[in-house]
């Protein structure tokens, strides 16, 4: 594939849906219009569920694909044995060699709604870390201070509030870091969560090969309720989500949060996105589900996504196309959100559903977490939050 070196275009990866660049953006335009640049973005599949908070930078990890540069998405099988330090207080549960790439499976599925494997390199870091020597770490180690380590944000959290930092999470950066030297890399990405470790690898690469790297950190985005967009507040938007379920969800964020996702995720002039959010919220809200729907799965899809939302929440009723679920015999309502309907990702996202007065059967609100419901109930209509409508049979 050519390389892409016109300057605008440049830029416009440089700068659109960019949090910061690292030492200099000047700097690394530059080096873009010159050469083909190897980058990486370094991912731990401790899980397989992929968000559109993910999509942001799996997006610009492609923008620099399509560009012509020599792309690595790295799988942290190495590192992810160790665990990096998850900003909760906490250390990540160590995988199998077994579950990480199980999960890797899951994962590429779903981000290849994004990614062009095609034009992406996949390596892997335990190939390096896993048969590196005692004195190999020992000898990492002197290239970096303990003050150097203890700098990152959720370690001096930590310390405030006289809580545990094991000797293994202060590795994490560094090991991570040494993937830059390891793959001689010219820039590494990923989100803003992120660019302690990713300085790290600068500053090893630097002192290791005397190569520079540039970094770039990509913003984190809010979910549905405003807070930041997490499995665990139940406020994400998946990446495999049905179209119409995707659109309902994109029609329900926040009026602020329009103009970070219109940057994130469309190409759409931001002149233009900006006025039309200001003169009209809603048409500019429509536009913008219709537009990543598209992006996620087609223009028919979004099409779809915009009548059904029409029907449940223009019109009020109640859609005439739902998918059908067998309950053959009594069966509770958190195995039917769960496993039945899969409405629910886990029981408590069930069981939050219910306690706030969001499941209903036939119009009648389910307020017992442990109600069931009988598998005689042929043709009842189950809804779940706004968006999700189901039809019990047996």
């Amino acid at each position: 594939m050519s390389l892409n070196t016109n300057p605008e275009i440049i830029e416009q990866v440089l700068t659109r849906g960019v949090a910061e660049v690292l030492p200099k953006k000047d700097k690394l335009a530059a080096l873009m219009q010159q050469k083909k640049i190897r980058l990486y973005l370094g991912i731990d599949p401790t899980g397989n569920f992929l968000t559109l908070g993910h999509g942001v930078v799996l997006r610009k990890l492609q923008q620099f694909a399509d560009l012509g540069h020599d792309v690595i998405l790295l799988i942290g099988n190495g590192t992810v044995k160790i665990g990096d330090p998850t900003g909760r207080d906490s250390t990540r549960p160590v995988l199998t060699d077994e579950m990480i790439m199980e999960n890797f499976k899951h994962w590429k599925e779903q981000a290849s709604k994004i990614l062009d494997f095609e034009k992406i390199r996949i390596l892997k870091n335990g190939d390096w870390l896993d048969s590196m020597s005692f004195p190999d770490i020992i000898r990492l180690l002197g290239k970096v201070t303990v003050q150097q380590l203890m700098e990152r944000d959720m370690f001096q959290e930590r310390l405030k509030k006289g809580q545990p930092i094991h000797g293994h999470e202060i590795l994490y950066p560094m090991l991570q870091g040494y993937d830059s030297v390891e793959m001689e890399v010219d820039l590494e990405i990923g989100g803003t969560d992120q660019t302690f470790n990713m300085l790290m690898g600068r500053t090893l690469l630097r002192q290791i090969k005397e190569k520079e790297k540039s970094v770039l950190s990509v913003p984190i985005i809010n979910g549905t309720d405003g807070r930041k967009m997490s499995k665990s507040y139940g406020n994400f938007i998946a990446l495999n989500e049905e179209p119409k379920e995707m659109f309902g969800k994109l029609m329900s964020i926040k009026d602020e949060e329009m103009e970070m996702y219109f940057e994130i995720f469309t190409d759409i002039d931001m002149t233009k996105a900006k006025t039309l959010i200001k003169d009209s919220p809603r048409d500019a809200k429509i536009l913008l589900a219709k537009t990543i729907v598209t992006w996620l799965h087609d223009k028919t899809a979004a099409e779809q996504g915009f009548k059904d939302f029409e029907n449940k929440f223009v019109k009020q009723g109640t859609p005439d196309e739902m998918p059908e679920f067998k309950v053959s015999e009594p069966t509770s309502i958190l195995t039917i959100l769960t496993d039945i309907t899969s409405f629910a990702v886990s029981g408590s996202e069930a069981r939050r559903f219910i306690q706030q007065g969001g499941v209903s059967v036939d119009g009648e609100k389910i307020i017992e977490v442990k109600a069931e419901m009988e598998g005689s109930s042929d043709g009842k209509v189950l809804k779940v939050g706004k968006r999700k409508w189901g039809r019990l049979t047996n």
